[in-house]
């Protein structure tokens, strides 16, 4: 049982989830957190990783780093989300188990079921058919993450539970215009075909100032900027996003998961996630989502009256789209005491608002 004394070390404690898993804890009066930067600890090495366990001693682990991207970078660097993301957990949870931690929560990925999985998708559905071939090597790491878990609950008791949330967004997201996800991807092409359209260069300039992109120097002018963006798709008459806008997608703002992360760490044993079919033990892990799904040409609409933006949007149909739909059941989730609080409609104007003030 964890208590505000515990010592909590929180992998990943800068990124998107890791960062608003922070603040929870904080919240809740857990002050006794470690987290350490990429720099100051780089979670490939297992040799600094065990370095770190043996000094540290952490009660609980809440493992959420990781190395993700959107379909793009899935699909050009599948040996760094395979490699990297074993290696991390392979680290991190042994070092874990060695090290007698009391709790460990591990993060993964909807993308861990089948393209074609039955809708709404029950965490029985794993390995039941194929996966999605654009992030299948990120899937199979988080894959091999969550059967850990779940082994060494089985074999040695471990309180290790697996969480799988759905797409998130939500203050600290990657907005990279190209290796990003979805939804923060979108919303800054919106932002700066806005910028564009509304000849609105200083706040475009402190835009790329802030998060520049690969292929422009910090000195461009005007004109290699307009050129570079047109080549991404991004006019100030004309935002080009990439595929059809008719997949279906379900959105967890992150303050929601971290709330839900925690609710599980310190709420939920591993022995409260066991579901058997027989004498097998197997899906002990947990969706994590809203249980709601939009297409995301309706996604776009909604960002471009976040932004603001008057332009048209096109859709280039020969870019990939995807799985189709990824809707999560959350029942077992709901049954284990937790339901989301922040709606899409709600939560995409809040991030804009975000999004804006990191520019200041």
């Amino acid at each position: 049982m964890l208590t505000p004394d515990s010592k909590i070390y929180v992998a990943g404690h800068r990124g998107l989830v890791g960062s608003a898993i922070w603040k929870n804890l904080q919240k809740r009066g857990y002050s006794n957190l470690v987290g350490k930067t990429h720099r100051e600890l780089d979670l490939l090495d297992g040799v600094a990783v065990r370095r770190f366990f043996d000094e540290e001693r952490p009660d609980a682990v809440v493992l959420a780093a990781a190395f993700v991207g959107g379909i793009i970078a899935n699909s050009t660097y599948r040996a760094d989300f395979i490699y990297r993301n074993l290696q991390i957990q392979q680290n991190v949870i042994g070092e874990s188990f060695r090290h007698d931690v009391k709790k460990l929560l591990f993060l993964g990925s909807t993308c861990i079921y089948p393209r074609d999985a039955e809708q709404p998708i029950r965490e029985e559905a794993l390995l039941t058919k194929p996966l999605e071939y654009s992030n299948e090597p990120y899937a199979l790491a988080k894959i091999a993450g969550l059967r850990m878990c779940e082994s060494f609950g089985l074999q040695y008791g471990c309180d290790y539970i697996a969480v799988m949330p759905t797409n998130l967004y939500g203050p600290n997201d990657n907005f990279h215009l190209i290796n990003g996800h979805v939804m923060p991807s979108m919303m800054r092409k919106v932002h700066l075909a806005n910028c564009l359209r509304t000849k609105n260069w200083e706040l475009l300039h402190r835009d790329l100032a802030k998060r520049p992109i690969c292929g422009l120097a910090p000195d461009a002018s005007d004109a290699e900027i307009l050129a570079k963006l047109e080549e991404l798709g991004i006019t100030g008459d004309t935002l080009t996003l990439w595929g059809t806008g008719n997949p279906l997608r379900e959105f967890l703002w992150s303050e929601d998961m971290a709330d839900a992360s925690v609710h599980v760490l310190l709420n939920v044993s591993f022995q409260d996630t066991i579901h058997s079919v027989g004498k097998e033990i197997r899906n002990c892990h947990i969706n994590v989502g809203t249980g709601k799904e939009i297409h995301i040409r309706d996604l776009a609409a909604l960002v471009v009256k976040a932004v603001g933006y008057e332009g048209a949007i096109a859709w280039d149909h020969t870019k990939p789209d995807g799985t189709p739909r990824k809707l999560c059941d959350v029942s077992k989730l709901h049954r284990l005491g937790w339901h989301h609080q922040v709606e899409i409609e709600d939560g995409v104007p809040r991030l804009y608002d975000w999004y804006l003030n990191s520019l200041r």
